[in-house]
C-alpha cells in the first residue's frame, strides 16, 4: 500500500512539473499593447505597433506642468540640446522592439527621461501576473541593468 501511494504522488509531482511546462501561457505579439502605469504611477504610456516594431510613448503626467514656471515639462535632461524642449507628453520612450514568437520583447532601447539617457531593453509579462509587464533596461548586457514593473490599465 505505501508503494502504491508514494507512485501515485511521484506521477502527480511529474504531472505537475511537466503540465506547467505544457500549459505555460504562450503571448502573442499584441498582447503588450495597450496603456500601462509606470512603477510610481507618475506616468502612463500607450505601447503600440509599427509593422513588426513595438514603441511606446508618455501619454499622461501626474503632474504634467513644471512647477516653477507652470508650462508643460519638457525633456531638460536630453543630452541633445535641441531637444530639451520637446514635451514629455507625447515623448517615445520605447523604441524598435522586436516579438520573439514566445513570451518575449527584445532589440529595443528605453529612453529615461529622469537622467537623459538610452539603454538597451527587454520586456516580458511577469510571472506573476498578465497585467504586469518587466521592463528590463541595461548596458551592455542584461545583468548590468534595472528592472521596473509596469501595470496594465484600461483607461486611456
Amino acid at each position: 500500500m505505501k508503494k502504491s501511494g508514494t507512485i501515485i504522488f511521484a506521477l502527480f509531482a511529474l504531472f505537475a512539473l511537466l503540465g506547467g511546462k505544457t500549459f505555460a501561457q504562450k503571448h502573442k505579439a499584441a498582447d503588450v499593447l495597450g496603456f500601462w502605469y509606470n512603477e510610481e504611477k507618475t506616468s502612463k504610456v500607450q505601447i503600440y505597433q509599427e509593422g513588426n516594431k513595438f514603441f511606446a510613448k508618455v501619454v499622461w503626467l501626474k503632474e504634467p506642468n513644471d512647477k516653477n514656471t507652470g508650462k508643460p515639462r519638457t525633456d531638460n535632461l536630453n543630452p541633445d540640446v535641441k531637444l530639451q524642449s520637446v514635451p514629455l507628453l507625447g515623448l517615445v520612450i520605447l523604441k524598435n522592439f522586436v516579438f520573439d514568437g514566445d513570451d518575449e520583447w527584445h532589440d529595443g532601447t528605453i529612453y529615461d527621461p529622469k537622467n537623459g539617457k538610452t539603454y538597451s531593453c527587454k520586456m516580458e509579462f511577469s510571472k506573476d501576473s498578465p497585467n504586469l509587464l518587466k521592463i528590463r533596461g541595461y548596458v551592455g548586457v542584461s545583468l548590468l541593468g534595472r528592472t521596473t514593473y509596469w501595470t496594465k490599465t484600461i483607461l486611456q
